[in-house]
Parts: structure tokens; C-alpha cells; sequence
């Protein structure tokens, strides 16, 4: 039985102590700070922005990105929301807050809700986070990206989708226009980020709440497949994902949880994690 992977660095609980080794659900949020994680400010900051202790240019232009565990603009933080603690996403700039423990073969769990603030200067542009996960390295490594992982994608409209990010996975897909779809009874199809597939696989369909209301989000992860479940309903599932850092792609099983910050504001809560050592059966695959 394979349960959590925890690093001595990372522990989640405030007594210290290691996740059970059970099938109960753990909080991955403790409702009060954000022990458990770490946060990494990727891109540098707008030079409109005022940011305590970042050195400019002659130009006024700030010379580097914030980077890990430097929030001085509060990007980051923990609030009561709803009767609740919740974890607030500013929405501004592009980062991660990404967890100190790693995990292999598990349901992930929780409940987004969009705020109102946008700094993004595209007219129209929906609000656009993402839950990224078998996370392999650092963000922001080259050239400010994401880091190597798959994105379930959290966005208007696009609840669910898939992103393969630095790293490949394969769903059962069709060509709808010029979006593939996930569909069961598409073909086997390789997603990555070169031609001619690309790394963006759109749900099946479109479960999300409107503005304003609580979305509940299902990710689980089983021996390197995944299925993404949006307000109870399942939008994809997801195969054999391997990672591309090495001289040949290898399976990947395990690796770190992210939540994205990405120009617009959201919140968090009930963040937890639950060890599995079989496929749920409400998402289970129908017997044919």
C-alpha cells in the first residue's frame, strides 16, 4: 500500500506529526496560516506596482521576480469567508503556492470560489487559476514558468480542462473543430507541448457554478492515471503520465500539489487530501 510521501521539511499538521496511514481525509489547510506550503512569485512585477524592498532600474522597471517565500504584496494570505477561513488569492502577478509534501496515489479536495479583482490589462479576459499536480520541480526554473506538471485547469468556462505542463499524459480524445475533447470513446491521443496535438485537452462537459458560488473540485490520482471531477461530475480522465526532464520519458506516480495565482482573484477552502489504494467507486470507470 503506497501512502502519503512526507518530507521531514513539510509536515502539515501544527503537532507535527505524519499524515495517517488510513483512508481518513487530512487537511492539507489548517484555517489559520499557511504551514504546509511554500510560495513562489514568478514573473516580475508590473512597474506600477508598489513592492516593499525590490530593487528598480533607472527606468523604474523592477530587475527580478519576487520569487520563494517573498509575498510582500500579499498575494497569499488567510481570511474568513462565508461563515469560514478560507485561503485568499489575490490574483496578482503569476505564481504558485505549492505544498512541501509530496503525494502518490490520492483524492484531492477542495471548493474555489472567483472574487472580483483583475489585474489583467485584456479587455474580457476570464478569471483563470489552475490546481496543478504531480508537480516535478521548481516554479519559475526557466524562463518564469510553471512548473513541470499536469494542470487541472480552473477557469470560466474551462472547468476541468488539461494542460500538460513540460510533461506528457495521455486521454482518450477527439478533434472538435480545433479544440480536442475528451471523450470515452475517442481515441488514445498524446498530449505535450509541441505540434501538432499541443498540451490542451477541454473537458466534456461543463459542470461549473455561476459567479459567486462555490465550485467543489475532485482530483484523483492512481498509479499515474487521473480523473478531474468538477462539482460531482466527471470531465476527464486521464492516463500514463510521464515526465520529459531525463533522456527518455518515464512514468510518474507521485510528486506536489499547486495552487496558481494568474490575474485573478479567488478563494479556497476546505483543501484536504484523502490516501486511496483503489479508484473511488462514485468515479470508478463504467463496466461495460
Amino acid at each position: 500500500m503506497r501512502y502519503l510521501i512526507l518530507l521531514l521539511s513539510g509536515l502539515l499538521l501544527p503537532a507535527k506529526i505524519a499524515l495517517a496511514a488510513d483512508n481518513s481525509w487530512q487537511p492539507l489547510f489548517n484555517g489559520k496560516d499557511l504551514t504546509g506550503w511554500d510560495t513562489e512569485m514568478m514573473n516580475i512585477p508590473d512597474k506600477s506596482w508598489d513592492v516593499p524592498g525590490l530593487q528598480r532600474d533607472a527606468t523604474g522597471n523592477y530587475t527580478e521576480p519576487l520569487g520563494k517565500n517573498r509575498d510582500p504584496l500579499h498575494v497569499f494570505t488567510v481570511t474568513n469567508l462565508d461563515g469560514g477561513p478560507v485561503i485568499h488569492v489575490s490574483g496578482q502577478g503569476f505564481g504558485v503556492m505549492m505544498t512541501t509534501a509530496m503525494f502518490t496515489n490520492v483524492h484531492i479536495r477542495l471548493q474555489i470560489k472567483w472574487g472580483d479583482l483583475k489585474w489583467s490589462k485584456k479587455i474580457g479576459k476570464p478569471f483563470d487559476i489552475g490546481l496543478l499536480y504531480f508537480c516535478h520541480s521548481e516554479a519559475g526554473l526557466a524562463d518564469r514558468t510553471w512548473p513541470r506538471s499536469f494542470e487541472f485547469q480552473i477557469c470560466q468556462n474551462e472547468f476541468g480542462d488539461l494542460y500538460a505542463l513540460a510533461s506528457q499524459i495521455t486521454v482518450l480524445a477527439r478533434l472538435d473543430g480545433k479544440l480536442w475533447r475528451y471523450d470515452s470513446a475517442g481515441t488514445n491521443t498524446l498530449f505535450l507541448q509541441k505540434p501538432p496535438i499541443g498540451n490542451h485537452c477541454a473537458h466534456i462537459v461543463d459542470a461549473e457554478k455561476p459567479k459567486g458560488e462555490w465550485n467543489t473540485l475532485d482530483l484523483i490520482t492512481f498509479n499515474g492515471d487521473s480523473i478531474h471531477v468538477v462539482n460531482g461530475q466527471v470531465v476527464m480522465r486521464l492516463h500514463n503520465a510521464q515526465r520529459l526532464d531525463g533522456d527518455a520519458p518515464e512514468p510518474i506516480t507521485s510528486g506536489k500539489i499547486c495552487l496558481q495565482t494568474e490575474g485573478g482573484e479567488c478563494f479556497f477552502r476546505n483543501v484536504e487530501v484523502q490516501p486511496i489504494t483503489e479508484i473511488p467507486a462514485e468515479f470508478a470507470e463504467p463496466k461495460i
